[in-house]
Parts: C-alpha cells; structure tokens; sequence
C-alpha cells in the first residue's frame, strides 16, 4: 500500500511525523482528501480535524487553522496550534469553551473583542469534538 509522509508542525514544533495512507482535512474551499501521488498544492486550513489513515486505524489531530502543503509524497502542515487527540487536555478545553461563550454573552461590553471570543469558541469547541471522537 502506497503512503504519504505527514508532517503537522506548530511554532512550538512538530505535533505530528508519520506515514499515512490518506489525509483528510478542511480547508477554506472545503473538505480536501489527500492520497499519495496528490498534485502539488497549497492551501489555507480552518478550525478543525486532521484525519489520518493508518493501516486500520484513524489518528485525529485538532489544528486551529493554517497551511497544508502538498508536494510529492509528502504533506506539510502548518498551523498555530495542533493537537493530537490523545494529548488534548478536556477539562482546559471545557474552561476554555465557557470563558468564550462568557465573553460573547456580554454584548454589552465595548472592551469585548467579538472576532476573537467567536474564535476562541471554535477552537474550543473543535479541541472538545475531537477528544470525545464527536467528528
């Protein structure tokens, strides 16, 4: 069976080094699956999964946005913040989701920054789905 070598780097380093025999991620244009021979491409990710074939089994990685790059047989992901889903800390993400949903619960606030509450909640949300396999 074919593979294709994924990379999922963060600025605090690698999160992710194996070979797989799909990728499965979302990007702005919409849900991109990647097998080994894909064409060359770049593009943007948004808050979400990254699944990863291997063999019979599925790893699950919560990225946060970013890039994936696609160049021969190998992937490159780059994102600000990736988790695997084994390592995804629930009760920091529950914490998380509830000071997001508090800070865009005060409408009233003119110190609220709305952009930033709403995407803290997406992450919050997409790291909670992904350690309890809602995806």
């Amino acid at each position: 069976m074919k593979t294709t070598v994924v990379n999922i780097v963060t600025p605090d380093g690698p999160v992710y080094d194996s070979e797989v025999s799909m990728v499965s991620v979302r990007t702005t244009g919409g849900e991109m699956g990647i097998l080994p021979g894909h064409i060359p491409t770049v593009a943007p990710l948004e808050v979400g999964v990254v699944r990863l074939k291997k063999d019979k089994t599925t790893d699950f990685v919560a990225v946060s946005g970013g890039f994936v790059e696609i160049r021969g047989d190998k992937v490159s992901i780059l994102s600000p913040s990736a988790e695997p889903a084994d390592s995804i800390d629930l009760a920091r993400a529950k914490e998380a989701l509830q000071r997001a949903e508090k800070r865009l619960a005060a409408k009233q606030d003119k110190n609220t920054d709305f952009k930033r509450a709403e995407a803290a909640l997406k992450r919050a949300m997409n790291r909670i789905n992904v350690k309890e396999g809602n995806i």
